[in-house]
Parts: C-alpha cells; structure tokens; sequence
C-alpha cells in the first residue's frame, strides 16, 4: 500500500514539476557551491589540480566516415557523432528516437516500420512501395541495410552514430544520394567486463540490457556478447479496452574479433531482434459531423491519445543477419573484405480507420466504411564489400572498392471493407520484387601541400530491378480494386557518380573545404497492393539524382577547449522520385511517379565547449530550406498538384539542440552529473500533396533533464526526466479528406524514469 502511494504521488504532474525545478535549480545552485568547496580543497592539496581546472579540454573524436579512422575536424564531410553511451542514458534506442538528436535529420513515422522513412537535409524517401531504394543509407558495422525499416529496431551496443550529410556514393555502398546514418558498434575488449544496465519510466516501460566481454584465447580471439528486452504499455488508450503505441523486444548480438596475426583481424557478428509494435494514430481534426459520430465516444483533438477501435493494430518484426569483416594490412596498404547476408521478417495488422469493424450502422456509413489490412513481409540481401586503402601522409591517399549488392522482397497484403449496407469487399495481392546492383568506388586524396589538399571520387554503378504482382478480389470498391492477372517488368540503369574538392588548413586548428557532389539513386516501380494498369505503375521510374555544393569550416580553439563547425550547402535533385495525387476514372489514388525536380540549401552549425574541468556545452543550428522547384503533375491530376515553391514534407527551415552536462566529483570516488537538453523547431509540413495548414506541425520545444550518480565500484543510478514542458506534438500528420489523423511520439508528455547501471 505504501509503494502504491508513492507511486502515485511520482505520477501526478505538479509534484513532477516541482521534481524537475528542484534537479534543475536548486541542485545547480549546489553544484556551484560543491564544485567551489572541492575546488579550495584540491587547491590546498595538490598544485596539479590547478593546471587541469586551468586547462580542461575536448578530446578527440574518431570517425570512420572516409572508410577510414580519421579525427572528426580533419574530414572534408559535415558530419554529427552521436555517443552511443549517452543515447542509451537518455532512453533513445533507435535511429528514429535519435531524430531530435540532429537538426538536419528528420524521421518520418507511419503505421508500420516498412513504411517509415529517414531524411537528411529534408529529402527522403516517403512512400510504401518495396520497388524503390531509400535515399538515406543505413550501414551497421559496415552492412548496408537495403530497407529503412530493417533498422528501427533497438540497437544493441553501439559506440557511436555518424550521420554523414550529402551524397556519399563514392565512399559508401548503395543508398547513399542524401546522406548516411553510419553506427559503429564496440570492439570486444580484451580485459574480462560485464554489465546489467536496467530502467524502468512511467507508463510501464521497461528495460533490459546486459553484456559480457572479454578474452577467450590470449592474443588471438576476443567476444562479446549482449542482449536486451524492453516493454511499454503505450501512450494510446483504446477506449474499447487496452492500450496502443506500446511494445515488446527482445535480441541479442554476438561479435567475435580473431586476430591470427599482427597485421589480420577477423570480425564476426551475428544480431537477432524480435519487436511487436501496437501502433494506430488517433483522430487530430474532424470536419465532418457524420465522422465525430463514427469515432464516438472519442473526440478529435489536437491532444487526444484515444481511439476506439476493435481491430487489431499490430505490426511485428524479427531482424536478424550475420557478417564477417576481414581486415588484411600488407605494407602499410588495408585490404578490407565485408560480407553479409541479411533477413527480416514482418507482419502488419492495421485498422486503416478509426471506425469499429463490427457493422453498427451509427458507425460504419456510406461515407465512413470501416477497413483493415494485413500484411507480410519477408526479405532478405546478400552482400558484398572490397576495398583497398592505401598508406596515410603521401602524396596520394585513396580508398577504392567494390561493392555488391542482391536483394528480394515478398510481400502479401490483404484488405477487408465493411460498407454500411452490411456488405464486405476484400482482396488481396501477391507481389515482389527482385534487385541486383554492382557498383566499382573510389575516393583519393592528393597531398599538393602540407596545408592544401585535392579531393577527387568516382563512382560506377549498375541496377538491375524487377517486379512481379498479382491480386485477387472477391468484389471490387474503392478502396479494393478488381483482380489483376500477373504482371511484369524489368529494368536497368547505368550511372555515374562523383565528387571533386579542395581542402586547405588556414592554421594547424582551423580546416576550410569545397565539394562538389553528383548523387545518384537507381530506378524504381511502384509496387503496392491496389497496383494498377490504369495508373501506369508497371512503367518504371527513371534514376534521380543530384548535384550538390558544400563549403564548410571546422575548428578547434582555445587549445581544443572549443570545436566549432559550420557547412553551407545547396542540392538539387532531378527526377525527384515521390508520390502524388492523381485521379484514375472517378477516385483519387497516390502514385508514385518522377516528380520533377527539388532543391535544398541551408546552413549548418555545431559547437562543443569544455567551460571547465566539468562543465561541458554543445550545440547545434540548422536552417534548412528545401522545396518543390518544378512539380511534373500526371494528366489528370487535381488542382492540388500545383504546389511549386512549396516546402518539402518533414523539413522544418529551423531546428535546434543545446545540451550541458556539469560533473561533480565527490568524497569516495563518487561523481554526480547533471544533464539538460533543449530541443527546437519551427513548424513543418507533413503532406506532399496536398499542402494544407492542416498537416502542418507547429513550432514547438522538448527539454529534457538527468540527475546520475556514479561510484569507483561501476554503479550508476541516473533519473531521467523528458518533456519537462509537457508539449504535445505530431510525428506525423495525415489528411483522410474529412478528418487528420495523428501518430503520437514516445515524449508526447512529460515522464520520468530510473536507470541503474552496474559495471563489473
């Protein structure tokens, strides 16, 4: 009874306020007064104390982003590092929770995880069709993932996340025109460690992570080992019973580091995830009475959690691969083989409304009939990666390669329509599609000066896409079209791709640069359940691609006290590969066609300080302004096709992150650490077409806060709060003609949690 009131008490929002402002006022205010008494005391103690607090400075961030280890500011790329670490300790598990991490990185969450979608510089690829390539990469430990989905499940490990910005062709496998989400996972240690790392947050979320590493024979073979299983109820409540927004995971990843001699290592790594999502959006806005009455007793609001829905809205995935990287130095040359082979699983169930299945005709109307779908998935890659690197510090430095990649995707969906006359349409489609693509790369660097340096990549690639589909229905609708025989088609690309530069050092900290960059994405079907003829989907999609120019400056000050970098840009993108509307006889479908060409430009800012021995600020600012250049509109198309000048979806102008940390060392070997982290962009539009204010998520903040206290034997307890503010917003926003739809984040209200760590 005790525990159940405290509970209770920790849940009630005032007390949560009165929380956060005690951890972020006053336990600042000790802070400062325990760092000046420690302060005095290590003085009287010991003059070297003195020098540190005198001289704090930033360490050095190592990055593979040239497919090399570099230092971060010696890198001719605009490039944000996420620590691993700290990701965790904040409660953000995947590459979608880490979107507000990175101004010019957006997420676009949709009803399954195949449908999401990721977005640098505010371009991406939005649309459900497996027929076509993203155009952000997201290469794990060296794997190309060749599906955006495949990734939205936790990452287990990780060292570090690079977000690399612009085409990145002629260094990195397929998928790469826009930008790459580059994760890096650790090395197996050679000295024994173990961990447990436990948390628990409100709305009943739970975590589990554990770990072993260490030696299994001296000097030849190293292993890790870590696992992980999370639950959460959900934010979503169903008013007909249970709650949505919430899931379940479990995985776990081995990797295993053979060193047989000094210059060969051999890296194996096998992963398995297995999550279930309940996902469903909630009504935002209704402009029909008649839909009010369906969704009833829910009423759409802008803050609404609720839905009342008596179908089933889950989607699950199982994501599992093995790799072995074979690393080879001959001469002070680094032959690198990677090899992989890939699969994932999944399975969608969804109410495509927010309308009960089960006929009530005060529910289910003629304007309002209730649908849902089923979906399965099965897909699996197989790659291959070969790449030389020659020795650092001569006149010529290259890394040069090639790369393969075959893919297939099968896919069945289902789709079930009760109409009001008590009737039920259904249909369903088999389909899939079959990709190979072979590319030769290189990158070279030419040393002209100690101070001035030549930047010159090349790319080959080839594509090979083809589809297959077929549907049957047992009666035709709307929203289920007529069966369709078995269609075919195949197609090919060659293309070119490149990138040119210079790099000069105005002094030994500060680094300027120019690129120039084509980019290049292959050719695309739309494939997808109501696939038609009439609409011209068997017609494949011509290449997009893209040229792009970035100048950038990169600094470290103040003996490394300071590392400031800036990067202006501007990219435009032929054949922009997007969907539209158009109208096919009497109905409005979304096509996916080459939509013309679009443009971004925009500046990017990021700053680290180390104020002192324990304070550290960092920050980042970018503006972005991507837009519609020239929309290529279908024949038929409405009015709403005209949106040039318009601003791309999921690409506020403005977005920022300031985050501080302050450590205070105590008695024993005991640390305490205070961190925040502020959040903020300005409004964005969700919808392509078409663009309304309704689909526009306006401008809003999230600050975050964490209280952690670390001992010398490896215990961490750490309470974290998100959404101090309690801000509501949308990951996405979507238009159903008389109604928008809303997905709810994670951090759509405030919550608090427990994190305890233990090292061993």
């Amino acid at each position: 009874m005790k525990h159940h009131t405290h509970l209770q008490q920790f849940r009630r929002r005032g007390i949560s306020i009165a929380l956060a402002s005690v951890l972020l006022s006053g336990g600042i205010s000790a802070a400062m007064a325990a760092d000046e008494s420690t302060e005095v005391n290590q003085n009287e103690k010991q003059a070297t104390t003195t020098d540190q607090e005198a001289q704090p400075s930033l360490g050095t961030v190592t990055v593979t982003a040239t497919r090399r280890e570099a230092s971060l500011q010696s890198i001719p790329v605009a490039v944000s590092v996420l620590n691993g670490q700290k990701l965790e300790q904040s409660n953000l598990n995947s590459i979608q929770t880490i979107a507000n991490e990175v101004p010019s990185l957006t997420f676009r969450q949709q009803g399954g995880n195949k449908d999401s979608a990721i977005l640098i510089r505010g371009v991406g690829t939005i649309t459900t069709s497996p027929g076509i390539e993203p155009t952000v990469s997201t290469v794990i430990d060296g794997v190309v993932y060749a599906r955006p989905g495949q990734a939205t499940l936790d990452l287990m490990d990780v060292e570090r996340i690079e977000v690399l910005r612009g085409p990145q062709g002629t260094l990195f496998g397929k998928n790469a025109s826009a930008g790459v989400i580059n994760v890096v996972t650790k090395q197996p240690s050679a000295d024994p460690h173990a961990y447990v790392d436990t948390s628990y947050y409100e709305g009943g979320e739970k975590r589990i992570r554990f770990g072993l590493s260490g030696t299994l024979v001296p000097d030849l073979l190293y292993a890790s080992i870590n696992g992980l299983w999370a639950d959460y109820d959900g934010n979503v409540k169903n008013v007909l019973g249970g709650r949505l927004n919430g899931y379940e995971r479990e995985g776990a990843r081995a990797k295993f580091l053979l060193t047989p001699t000094e210059d060969l290592d051999i890296t194996l790594i096998a992963d398995y995830t297995h999550g279930t999502n309940g996902v469903s959006s909630v009504p935002y806005t209704s402009k029909a009475a008649s839909f009010s009455q369906a969704i009833s007793p829910v009423a759409a609001s802008k803050g609404n959690r609720k839905v009342s829905s008596d179908g089933k809205n889950e989607v699950t995935d199982t994501n599992q691969g093995v790799s072995a990287q074979i690393d080879w130095r001959i001469n002070d040359y680094t032959l690198t083989s990677i090899t992989a082979f890939r699969t994932w699983d999944n399975t969608q169930n969804t109410s495509t409304s927010q309308i009960g299945n089960n006929y009530d005709p005060l529910r289910i109307t003629a304007t309002f009939p209730a649908s849902w779908d089923r979906g399965t998935l099965e897909s699996k890659q197989f790659s291959q990666e070969v790449r030389i690197a020659s020795p650092k510090d001569k006149f010529l430095e290259y890394v040069a390669g090639i790369y393969y990649l075959k893919s297939k995707t099968d896919e069945t969906y289902q789709r079930t329509t009760n109409l009001s006359n008590g009737s039920t349409l259904h249909g369903k489609a088999d389909y899939g599609v079959e990709s190979d693509s072979v590319a030769l790369f290189g990158e070279s660097t030419l040393n002209f000066t100690s101070d001035f340096r030549g930047i010159a990549g090349l790319r080959w690639t080839h594509d090979e896409l083809s589809f297959d589909h077929i549907r049957n229905t047992d009666s035709a609708g709307d929203a289920v079209r007529a069966s369709q025989s078995l269609r075919k088609g195949s197609t090919s690309a060659n293309e070119w791709s490149g990138r040119l530069g210079a790099q000069y050092d105005l002094s030994k900290d500060v680094m300027t640069y120019a690129t120039y960059s084509h980019g290049y994405k292959g050719p695309a079907y739309n494939v997808f359940f109501n696939m038609s003829d009439a609409n011209n989907d068997t017609e494949a999609l011509a290449p997009e691609t893209s040229n792009s120019f970035e100048i950038g400056l990169k600094s470290a000050l103040l003996n490394n006290r300071i590392i400031f970098n800036v990067a202006t840009f501007y990219t435009q993108y032929k054949n922009y590969q997007a969907n539209v509307r158009d109208t096919v006889g009497t109905s409005t479908v979304t096509r996916l066609i080459n939509a013309g060409d679009v443009s971004t430009r925009g500046v990017e800012f990021d700053v680290n300080a180390k104020a002192t021995s324990r304070l550290t600020l960092s920050g980042s600012l970018a503006y972005v302004d991507a837009r519609v250049d020239q929309i290529t509109c279908p024949i038929n198309a409405a009015a709403i096709c005209n949106i040039n000048g318009k601003p791309l979806p999921f690409a506020p102008k403005w977005k920022s992150v300031a985050r501080a940390n302050y450590a205070i060392p105590l008695s024993n070997g005991y640390v305490i650490d205070l961190g925040t982290d502020y959040t903020w962009q300005s409004k964005q539009q969700f919808s392509l077409m078409p663009q309304t204010d309704e689909t526009v998520q306006e401008a809003y903040g999230i600050w975050n806060a964490s209280v952690a206290l670390s001992t010398q034997n490896g215990w961490r307890l750490a309470l974290v709060g998100r959404n101090l503010l309690d801000r509501s917003y949308a990951t996405t926003l979507i238009s159903n003609g008389t109604n928008i739809q809303r997905f709810v984040p994670r951090d759509d209200a405030r919550y608090f949690g427990i994190n305890v760590r233990k090292d061993f």
